[in-house]
């Protein structure tokens, strides 16, 4: 991506951003990655700071594995690490409230897939 081509605020990465997460395993699998970085702060919290180290390494192992194997994508983390961390909670909070859908469908306009 060009530098003119960079996304500069988040409202213009959103729905970027859901659009590489069109399949919902891939987005099933990002909300299991934050319920597990959840749970390992909780453990940090609770038991030893030893658990913080875990959470990178689940949260972005199950994302990955969505990126990688399932929308056969580039992780939008590598190129945008801090809002690709806002997208992920803000993916998760819609999802559990039942509310991705239409972003979703919305996503998949604004940005078709390239075959």
């Amino acid at each position: 991506m060009a530098v003119e081509d960079r996304i500069r605020t988040y409202e213009e990465f959103w729905p970027y951003y859901v659009s590489q997460h069109l399949h919902p395993l891939t987005r099933a699998l990002h909300v299991a990655g934050t319920v597990l970085v959840l749970a390992t702060l909780a453990a940090a919290a609770l038991h030893s700071p030893w658990w913080i180290l875990a959470g990178p390494v689940a949260g972005y192992g199950f994302a990955w594995v969505g990126h990688f194997f399932v929308e056969k994508n580039r992780p939008a983390t590598f190129t945008y690490p801090l809002w690709s961390l806002r997208g992920d909670f803000r993916l998760f909070r819609l999802t559990l409230l039942g509310r991705m859908g239409p972003e979703v469908e919305r996503a998949a306009r604004l940005h078709p897939v390239r075959g």
